[in-house]
């Protein structure tokens, strides 16, 4: 098999495995994502990982508030993203390591702090709508609201969550130095969380109180180090039309021209597989013979293989 450069962006049960996850328990979603891995190291793909932070940071923002005071005030919300990449970045990185100990195989594996440029008047700022930490009943959620002054919504029916501004990702501040890591063949894990959103005011980054969506950030890195392929894993093996409808139909190669006709239809649901849908449509338009697929983490390795999951190219 060819080797290829894949930017790989795992979903959220890659790590979160339930609300109230403790972090032993969500080292051990991190181990068995990195089992999940280990044939397409073994490959020599060179891979770069990107992650959700949705239940993580917002956890992370609660706790800070909730043990704030005059001596400890608490951190801001992109502050709190760089923690969330640095814990969640350890978590993998550590499993991957032991995995990699287990296999005989060398391979350094790097966490790096990701800044991503947003723009400070984009839309998203008007309209907050990315969920992030723990599901809360209304009357908790009407709480949270009046004191703290958050926009909470109900989710999924899952219960109320948080929802911050998600704007769209313009630049990967580190995409030199992933690029770098990746020439020595270094497995990367980056843009954790969607990457801290920052906006350039003169020769200052500045933070900005947001949470990229993770699949737009990762279109957005695998474009900018020239990836072969965008690989989105999440909760399911392919993407359906007429999805939960007596009528659904999985699909399993569809062209961009396919892609946005049955976006237009309404097949993709706004919070769960649309932005995934937009991300691979972006990466497959933005230069010839680029790859994107979607599925499940137990099916990465044989969705590389053309053997599972829903491709996307032009």
């Amino acid at each position: 098999m060819v080797t290829k450069t894949i930017v790989l962006a795992l979903g959220g049960n890659a790590i979160q495995t339930g609300n109230g996850a403790t972090a032993e328990d969500q080292k051990r979603a991190c181990s068995q994502t990195a089992k999940q891995l280990v044939e397409l190291i073994k490959e020599g793909h060179r891979l770069v990982l990107t992650h959700g932070n949705g239940p993580q940071v917002g956890n992370i923002v609660l706790q800070q508030q909730m043990s704030q005071s005059e001596t400890l005030p608490a951190m801001p919300l992109d502050t709190c993203g760089a923690m969330s990449q640095g814990m969640i970045g350890y978590w993998l990185q550590n499993a991957i390591y032991e995995v990699l100990k287990e296999n005989n195989i060398k391979k350094n594996v790097v966490s790096l702090v990701t800044q991503v440029l947003v723009d400070s008047h984009d839309p998203a700022f008007e309209n907050p709508t990315k969920p992030i930490g723990s599901f809360y009943t209304k009357e908790e959620a009407d709480r949270l609201a009046k004191a703290n002054g958050y926009k909470m919504i109900e989710d999924s029916g899952r219960g109320y969550r948080r929802v911050v501004p998600s704007p769209q990702p313009i630049d990967i501040l580190e995409k030199e130095a992933i690029s770098d890591l990746l020439a020595k063949d270094h497995l990367i894990i980056a843009g954790g969380g969607g990457g801290i959103p920052v906006s350039q005011k003169g020769n200052q980054l500045e933070g900005i109180e947001a949470v990229i969506d993770k699949d737009f950030a990762s279109e957005k890195l695998a474009e900018m180090i020239d990836a072969d392929m965008l690989l989105i894993l999440t909760g399911v093996e392919n993407i359906a039309i007429n999805f939960g409808k007596e009528n659904e139909k999985k699909l399993t190669h569809i062209s961009a021209a396919e892609a946005k006709q049955y976006m237009e239809e309404g097949h993709f649901a706004p919070g769960s597989m649309l932005p995934k849908v937009k991300a691979a449509l972006q990466f497959v338009e933005s230069k010839n013979e680029r790859k994107s697929i979607v599925t499940s983490l137990e099916h990465a390795y044989e969705a590389i293989q053309g053997k599972k999951g829903t491709v996307i190219e032009a």
